[in-house]
């Protein structure tokens, strides 16, 4: 009895501290991410779970300090930018995010539209619908019962771990290739470098930073909950690779077997799917594709509102009334309705707009990682919570290799690599 009610104890306080960082790492598995997860599994099979270990251990190091600055400071990222640095880097910083935000806005309702079609429901009434159910959530709605319904949907990722179970995948060797770094062989292959590089960069981007940061000053907690906090940050990040280890399996046990290697959109995996696992692996890899692209198309308009009000000093947040923070509930109503507004025209090319975001994405994310490190390391701003040298040792070395990656990925992106 009394280990039940330790471990009751323990289960309830990990459910009082989810929140920020739980929510900020499972929209990193937006569409977007699903696509290029599924591209691995159906492309090359189980030869690219590997990536899984070093993608987790750079967003615990990336997230963590994100969050240990939000509690110390009780300020969001753009705030400290613009208090430290001014206020013409921060302008500008603003812009380049908000162009990239747009074009991740139009992705997340692609992928809406793409889901609720395997279902035979048309784009012209799901995006719309999507589109008014998340405005009406995030604007007449408060933080808590916000962060409630975030926090539910983070929970609906467990379809694609059941969609994974249900595709029958040989799992010694998903296991064996997940611990096992390959070969000098497949380096040649410029494909599976790039597909590499596609998996761990889509791992960090600079509105989870900002969004994280945010959400956990206007949540309200202080330096007193920074356990529970990085606890949080700790949880999210392992929660959302095994999920994105799970979407390898699946279609590595399903479309990599049977020969199916071309996935233009997430959609297509779900819909490759169900003749090869059957009709229940279908409709929950299609319902988590419309889950992840609906909750992302919730938090990516919210991030960038946030973010543009804190560096230029206008009024934000959830708990604030539309009289109160009206720059910040019109900035997030006019991203929904225009990312909404694009995927409804026809022949528009969006592709061509997604990619262009994200090579821009390349040039933002290093800014603002090194900008990260200089704020997380001024004892004026972070007193004795900033970095050890072992900490920042780590934390440099995974800045310096995802600049890397977003480097290749900007260059592959202007040089049209596939």
């Amino acid at each position: 009895m009394t280990l039940w009610r330790r471990w009751r104890s323990r289960l309830l306080l990990l459910f009082a501290v989810l929140g920020p960082g739980f929510i900020t790492a499972n929209v990193d598995n937006d569409s977007g991410g699903i696509l290029t997860y599924s591209q691995a599994g159906a492309q090359y099979g189980y030869k690219l779970l590997w990536t899984i270990i070093p993608i987790t251990l750079a967003l615990i190091v990336v997230q963590e300090m994100c969050a240990r600055m939000g509690v110390v400071t009780g300020k969001g990222l753009s705030d400290l930018i613009r208090e430290e640095f001014g206020l013409r880097i921060t302008f500008f910083m603003m812009i380049l995010l908000v162009i990239v935000n747009f074009g991740n806005v139009m992705a997340e309702f692609s992928g809406i539209a793409g889901s609720m079609q395997l279902f035979h429901v048309s784009k012209y009434i799901s995006v719309p619908l999507c589109a008014f159910i998340v405005w009406a959530l995030v604007v007449k709605g408060d933080y808590k019962s916000v962060e409630k319904v975030f926090l539910l949907a983070s929970t609906v990722y467990i379809a694609y771990i059941f969609a994974g179970v249900l595709s029958s995948p040989n799992w010694h060797e998903a296991i064996v290739q997940t611990v096992r770094v390959p070969g000098r062989s497949v380096w040649s292959d410029r494909n599976y470098v790039y597909m590499t590089v596609g998996i761990i960069g889509t791992t960090i981007t600079p509105w989870m930073q900002f969004y994280l940061q945010s959400s956990i000053v206007e949540k309200g907690i202080d330096v007193r909950q920074y356990k529970h906090s990085r606890l949080d940050v700790i949880v999210g990040s392992i929660f959302t690779d095994v999920v994105a280890w799970f979407i390898i399996v699946a279609c590595a046990a399903t479309l990599y077997t049977h020969g199916m290697r071309n996935i233009a959109e997430a959609s297509d995996a779900a819909d490759a799917m169900k003749p090869l696992a059957g009709q229940y692996a279908f409709i929950l890899f299609a319902a988590g594709l419309f889950n992840a692209s609906l909750f992302a198309a919730c938090i990516l308009p919210l991030s960038t509102a946030y973010t543009v009000c804190e560096g230029l000093g206008f009024e934000s947040g959830l708990d604030k009334s539309f009289k109160d923070a009206k720059f910040f509930y019109w900035f997030y109503t006019l991203l929904l309705a225009m990312g909404a507004a694009v995927v409804l025209i026809p022949n528009f090319p969006l592709i061509n707009v997604i990619i262009g975001s994200q090579v821009l994405n390349g040039i933002l994310l290093p800014v603002v990682l090194i900008f990260m490190l200089r704020l997380v390391n001024r004892p004026e701003l972070m007193g004795t919570y900033t970095n050890s040298r072992w900490f920042n040792l780590v934390a440099w070395l995974t800045t310096v290799i995802v600049i890397c990656l977003s480097v290749v990925l900007m260059w592959n992106g202007l040089h049209g690599a596939h």
